[in-house]
């Protein structure tokens, strides 16, 4: 990982998309060369000298303190995940310099109560992690991202390998763009949470290698949380459905979620999801059904 050059890149891109007109400044005349905010105008916006925003710009984060960041993160109109992506980028950049290595993290493990919650749901429920690895699910889940879990045989399936090299992906997703946007910014976002899980950028680096819309995405160094929302979604057997969904954080196991989906009840959605309760495809995989590791 490359933190200065992720500092660096996400600074820029987050000060490029602020009008300088829509920012509290002294009216600029003449031709601007640069799109959005230039970096003394940051600096401005966020009391601190010029010199020291160019450093923080460039990826030295040593001795930055909370307070300059949150001045900075104010400035640029950061949003709560993205103020969190830049602490989080800072404060990478500081264990970095301890030349801490890339680590392959624990397996998961999905806790036998954690599948017994899922299957109590009645709705549908998948478990993932932040690198989008779906790790359990109930009956109701399985069928309703059913496209997901075919042919998979050992594998864990992932969402975002689904997304962006499964040509199915675009007729579950009516909304694929903004399906495809959201997986990247999760993806980006955990980056910065936990930048040397291996497994993340070694599905970071095949994500690259193979998918053009997913570099364009990633570029963009766009990050979001992900906690509830509305999804579109084009079922083979039920038809189109639109559905509500909620995250459930699980406090003992560090970055696994319940992802729960249901509909306005009495709308069409809501008959099409309860016809297509009565329908399920095969168990995601006995290890992760037992609560078994995910390899």
């Amino acid at each position: 990982m490359d933190v200065k050059g992720d500092i660096r890149d996400f600074l820029t891109s987050r000060r490029a998309r602020i009008k300088p007109e829509d920012a509290p400044l002294p009216i600029q005349r003449g031709r601007r060369r640069v799109v959005g905010l230039r970096r003394e105008e940051v600096a401005m916006l966020a009391g601190i000298s010029v010199e020291y925003y160019t450093r923080l710009e460039r990826g030295n984060a040593e001795g930055v303190s909370s307070d300059v960041l949150e001045a900075v993160a104010r400035a640029l109109r950061l949003d709560e995940a993205e103020r969190a992506h830049l602490f989080n980028l800072i404060r990478t950049a500081n264990l970095a310099r301890t030349s801490l290595p890339r680590r392959r993290p624990p397996q998961e493990r999905v806790r036998p109560v954690v599948q017994q919650i899922l299957d109590l749901i009645g709705a549908p429920a998948y478990l993932r992690n932040g690198r989008l690895d779906i790790l359990a699910a109930n009956s109701f889940g399985r069928a309703l991202y059913s496209p997901l879990f075919e042919d998979l045989g050992p594998t864990v399936p992932n969402m975002a390998r689904f997304i962006f090299f499964n040509s199915t992906a675009a007729q579950l997703f009516p909304d694929w763009e903004e399906v495809a946007n959201d997986a990247v910014a999760i993806l980006r976002a955990q980056a910065g949470r936990d930048p040397f899980d291996r497994r993340l950028s070694d599905l970071i680096g095949e994500l690259s290698m193979r998918s053009d819309q997913f570099r364009v995405r990633w570029a963009a160094q766009d990050v979001k949380f992900h906690r509830t929302g509305t999804k579109r979604l084009h079922h083979p057997v039920v038809g189109l459905m639109t559905l509500s969904f909620e995250a459930l954080e699980l406090a003992s196991d560090d970055g696994q979620r319940i992802n729960v989906y249901m509909a306005e009840p009495g709308s069409p959605s809501d008959d099409a999801l309860k016809l297509l309760g009565s329908w399920s495809t095969a168990p995601l995989h006995p290890d992760l059904r037992s609560g078994g590791q995910a390899q």
